[in-house]
């Protein structure tokens, strides 16, 4: 690219400098030959004066000292009436151009004759011709003139479109300079850095691609935090169901007189639930989602009594589940199933005694407690990350529920109880679902 934009310049400039300099040069060229034609006039007309009245009187002329400016100097001759010359430097006889003179038709004469820019004008007394004066100039010292002019019109020609070429690189290098660096981050971008930013070169268009890099760039960085967060939080939601999954069959091994289809019954009912998790998963970790139906908050409650017995029976502790004339509610199952089977862990890894699920009406949502008997949680945050990791399940819970377009806080610190409030309504008034 660098090399054809300093190309095209240089070629613009060469073709500006070509139709400028033909004309220029065929006026140098016509400029040069009527100055040289003036200058041949005027010493001509002033050797006529000079030698007028000894033609007139039959004296012998005398050519008179040119001035020192004068560039005919040692061109102007005499003639006669019958073509000989009389003074002066030119040829013995005189030429087509004098004898046209003599006849005294034109006032002037001009002519080239071998090598020279001839210029007569005749002497004239009363209707006679008494003499010619011939002025004449070697044809190269016309030509060296225009020749010497050409070239210096020719240097600054070159003068010209060198600059134009350094110009060029200048320029071309200020403009390629921003794309090598929107290359870099391009590639720093591939790359997996979403760090990387084009630069700000001061050109509008440039410019445009540094910015939609950038906003890609961010788009992209944030898309892919994202995606990590979740499935790290998504990696530790699963960890419910295969927990539960474990205690029944470590509970079955330890009482080898019980019946084994009981436990591969519950078994098989936790591998289901492990099953709808990851299709749970899958569905919400999507960026479109399917409409929203009304939530089966019954069957919902169903399978929350299954999962906690899975979870609780195990340890001696006991699920409880109230409903107190509960709202219908349009979110999505999977989403409230999740933030629920969140919530029975937590409940079950870090709370004691009976756990308490109340589905309740308030006011303009619907609100699911689930409290344990727990020791006071005091002034510490459940939903930040501990080093234990205790807070993923929870923070990936919260923003389940602030997607439903819900909330989900610590209602009540001891005992603990977790409140999940979710909309009567549709979110989307009109009908449009993220």
């Amino acid at each position: 690219m660098r090399r054809r934009i300093i190309s095209l310049t240089v070629l613009a400039a060469l073709v500006a400098t070509v139709l400028f300099a033909l004309p220029l040069g065929i006026a140098v060229l016509k400029y040069y030959r009527d100055d040289t034609t003036a200058d041949l006039e005027r010493a001509a007309d002033a050797a006529a004066l000079a030698v007028s009245h000894e033609l007139n009187t039959g004296l012998t002329p005398h050519v008179p000292p040119p001035d020192e400016d004068d560039e005919a100097e040692g061109q102007v001759g005499i003639y006669g009436p019958d073509g000989r010359l009389l003074a002066g430097h030119g040829p013995a006889v005189g030429g087509p151009i004098e004898r046209q003179a003599a006849s005294a038709t034109m006032d002037v004469v001009t002519g080239r004759e071998g090598g020279e820019l001839v210029l007569a004008v005749p002497v004239v007394s009363g209707a006679r011709t008494t003499g010619v004066v011939r002025a004449a100039v070697p044809v190269a010292d016309l030509t060296l003139r225009v020749g010497l002019t050409w070239l210096g019109m020719a240097g600054l020609a070159v003068a010209a479109i060198g600059a134009s070429w350094l110009m060029a690189r200048r320029f071309t290098t200020r403009l390629v300079r921003p794309l090598d660096e929107l290359v870099c981050a391009a590639e720093r971008l591939g790359d997996g850095d979403f760090t990387a930013r084009g630069p700000r070169a001061g050109i509008t268009e440039i410019d445009r691609v540094g910015e939609a890099l950038d906003a890609t760039a961010a788009r992209i960085g944030r898309t892919l935090e994202r995606e990590r967060a979740f499935s790290a939080e998504a990696s530790h939601q699963l960890r419910t169901p295969l927990t539960g999954l474990r205690l029944q069959l470590e509970a079955a091994l330890q009482t080898p007189g019980a019946d084994p289809h009981d436990a591969i019954r519950a078994g098989i009912a936790s591998a289901d639930r492990l099953e709808r998790t990851i299709e749970d998963l899958l569905a919400l970790g999507r960026e479109r989602r399917a409409p929203r139906a009304e939530l089966d908050l019954d069957a919902l409650l169903d399978e929350v009594r299954q999962a906690g017995a899975g979870l609780l029976e195990p340890h001696g502790r006991a699920l409880r589940i109230i409903r107190q004339d509960p709202p219908p509610a349009r979110v999505a199952a999977a989403a409230v199933r999740q933030v629920l089977g969140v919530l029975l862990d937590n409940a079950a890894t870090h709370g004691r005694g009976t756990v308490t699920v109340v589905a309740r009406d308030a006011g303009d949502a619907l609100a699911v407690d689930v409290a344990d008997e727990g020791p006071d949680l005091g002034e510490n945050d459940p939903f930040a990350s501990a080093p234990t990791g205790h807070g993923i399940g929870l923070r990936l819970a919260r923003s389940l529920a602030e997607a439903e377009g819900g909330r989900l806080r610590l209602s009540r610190p001891d005992p603990p109880t977790f409140t999940l409030l979710l909309p009567t309504a549709d979110p989307c008034p009109d009908g449009q679902h993220p």
